[in-house]
């Protein structure tokens, strides 16, 4: 099997040669636009061998004008691929496929509503204060900080259908916003839903498979109920939301799960030893089975991780 066979059939939930592997990492800052990036994605995935491939994307939405207040947020603009950030999002996305391989599944990064919704303010409040705002003018005045949601998730769904077009299967779409402490069920259905939904069904029209990423802690898992047949992979964190893998096949039982390995900088995939590393990967395989799983890790593996740590475990899964 190709690599792009094997997660093909796991999201088929049929037999593999052997169980799919899946890591990435943010690349240290010097490394995350233009050609530096595109030359340290290569060396990844031909250091670590995933069976998928994720082009990541630090091209975030910009800081458009302060915003203090509900009505503030008039000021971000329409976005569509044309837009500058995306723009360079997309030259280093076709330098980069290029040149891999395309035997592999290749999918690029895709933030979602309340990640792009808070991206061009979040280094103004940090990250909690940002999330609470965004919440807190919501329930003041909604109307004006919907529609400039719906302008940023018009974009990022112009963005998604872009990357279709230049040869990606896929996208990761990273969805924020199921956690309780932020949004009550009935304002995320209102919200946010709609809009992850919105990016979603456009790259499943467009001939691409999508990854439903949910990470963060305290997260109600039954938000995401009505996004059946809109994703192909589900991954979120089993260590930090309490979610086993074996929970987590049932809450979502079409297409693949993804996932079993800690993220975290003290975990056995980061710091472990060889022995450790392989016997950790035998462990979440046992719990998963073979069939409709990848393995992979809660969220993105810590910058300065050392690659050969990941190629341990993508070499291990081909004997097991």
């Amino acid at each position: 099997m190709t690599r792009k066979e094997r997660v093909l059939a796991a999201i088929n939930q049929q037999p593999v040669d052997h169980v799919p592997a899946y890591f990435t990492t943010h690349f240290t800052k010097d490394k995350h636009f233009d050609q530096p990036a595109v030359e340290e994605h290569l060396r990844f995935f031909e250091a670590v061998n995933p069976d998928i491939q994720k082009i990541m994307n630090e091209n975030l939405v910009p800081n458009y004008g302060p915003i203090a207040k509900p009505e503030d947020w008039a000021c971000i603009p329409h976005l569509d691929r044309n837009a500058p950030f995306m723009q360079r999002q997309l030259d280093m996305m076709e330098k980069i496929y290029q040149r891999m391989d395309k035997d592999a599944f290749n999918i690029g990064t895709l933030h979602g509503t309340v990640a792009s919704s808070i991206h061009p303010i979040e280094a103004h409040y940090g990250y909690e204060p940002v999330r609470e705002l965004l919440c807190a003018h919501l329930r003041q005045n909604e109307a004006p900080v919907l529609e400039a949601m719906q302008r940023i998730i018009d974009g990022m769904t112009d963005l998604a259908k872009a990357y279709i077009e230049l040869g990606m299967d896929g996208i990761l779409y990273s969805s924020l916003g199921g956690e309780r402490h932020y949004f009550t069920d009935e304002e995320f259905d209102k919200w946010i839903a709609p809009l992850d939904k919105q990016v979603m069904r456009a790259v499943k029209e467009a001939g691409g498979y999508v990854i439903l990423h949910m990470c963060k802690t305290n997260v109600n898992f039954d938000r995401y109920k009505s996004y059946e047949g809109l994703y192909d992979i589900t991954n979120w964190g089993v260590y930090e939301a309490d979610l086993p893998l074996s929970e987590g096949r049932k809450r979502f039982p079409h297409g693949a799960i993804m996932g079993g390995l800690s993220n975290h900088l003290d975990a056995v995939i980061c710091q472990g030893s060889k022995e450790e590393i392989e016997a950790e990967v035998q462990k979440v395989i046992a719990e998963a089975g073979k069939t409709g799983f990848i393995l992979g890790t809660d969220c993105t593996i810590p910058t300065g991780v050392a690659y050969s740590q990941l190629r341990i475990a993508t070499d291990y899964v081909k004997q097991i």
